[in-house]
């Protein structure tokens, strides 16, 4: 994913790009120090920006207010503000606007790479589905999480919507999966896909056998376990 970061301390946006460096697929393609340079970054780059890190306290324009200019030309542009404002008439408007998350600084390496991959996996999940049900829409208005929280307590790193697609994915094969061919057919890495399907092993839901293939090289396939 391509990110500007719009901030008017260069120290501090040198911090953001080091801190994206910690987090896979995320390239910086431009830094600016003032809204003008913001929007001529937006506008040389074009369609190509997916992510905007924004301050709101800019020398020329407030990041707030240059949020209407930034929706009504790149509309696509996803915007999580970093901002020491703390004025609630702000952070009212940034949710009016479509922000994806509003930061208060100072910002830890922690907080900072947690939202970064919880933006990534909305991105993914958002670009995985063709038509939306409750289930997902209450996932992204934060309805359903709560509810799953309250039945069930995960372990860092699982979350219900991507185990209920690996449940899936694992139930329509009789023959099991590796973690490869599971992380193919969901469309995520075979990392995801072995975290989830271990945790499904851990809880019962599934099990693994060591498999040989044709070369004699031993394989991990999964098999959902059917109550």
């Amino acid at each position: 994913m391509n990110v500007v970061i719009a901030e008017d301390d260069y120290r501090i946006a040198q911090i953001h790009e080091e801190y994206l460096s910690h987090v896979k697929g995320m390239k910086v393609v431009g830094k600016s120090l003032n809204a003008k340079e913001t929007m001529d970054l937006l506008d040389r780059h074009g369609q190509s920006v997916d992510l905007l890190l924004m301050d709101i306290y800019m020398p020329d324009q407030l990041g707030i207010d240059l949020l209407i200019d930034i929706r009504e030309k790149h509309p696509a542009v996803d915007v999580i503000l970093i901002t020491a404002a703390k004025e609630k008439n702000y952070l009212n408007r940034a949710l009016k606007l479509g922000v994806e998350n509003y930061l208060i600084k100072p910002v830890t390496l922690d907080v900072f790479i947690k939202t970064i991959e919880k933006y990534k996996e909305n991105r993914r999940l958002f670009n995985s589905i063709s038509e939306v049900d409750q289930e997902v829409v209450d996932h992204f208005f934060g309805q359903t999480a709560v509810k799953q929280q309250q039945r069930i307590d995960f372990p860092p790193g699982i979350d219900y919507l991507t185990l209920d697609k690996v449940s899936a994915v694992l139930k329509k094969e009789d023959g099991g999966l590796t973690a490869d061919k599971v992380g193919e057919k969901m469309g995520a890495s075979r990392t995801t896909a072995r975290r989830y399907l271990e945790y499904m092993v851990s809880i019962k839901k599934a099990s693994v056998e060591q498999v040989y293939g044709v070369v004699g090289r031993p394989e991990r396939h999964y098999f959902f376990k059917k109550i």
